[in-house]
């Protein structure tokens, strides 16, 4: 699988800001066909960071409704990547508004 394929997008809540400042873990979401070895060799190339370790899961999309219609978004794949000492990623390292 194709670096670039893999990593599809960070996410950032306030939780995720917390793990990162204590933890040293960053959060993407990735394809549902990407493995945790897939990820931890994605990770390490494009940032040029040391991984620890991955931990992913499967997040099942919400069921919402407007009106009468129902719909379902759709599931994704997150991964959790924790990061060796001293080591991070400047995509999170902004400033908060």
């Amino acid at each position: 699988m194709n670096i670039h394929d893999v990593i599809k997008g960070p996410v950032i809540t306030e939780k995720l800001d917390a793990a990162r400042e204590k933890f040293r873990q960053y959060s993407f979401i990735v394809d549902k066909k990407a493995t945790k070895v897939d990820v931890a060799r994605a990770v390490a190339s494009l940032f040029k960071v040391t991984v620890e370790g991955v931990r992913t899961n499967i997040v099942r999309g919400k069921i919402k409704r407007v009106g009468r219609s129902i719909g379902k978004r759709p599931n994704y794949k997150k991964a959790i990547v924790t990061l060796k000492e001293g080591d991070k990623i400047e995509l999170f390292e902004g400033e908060a508004v």
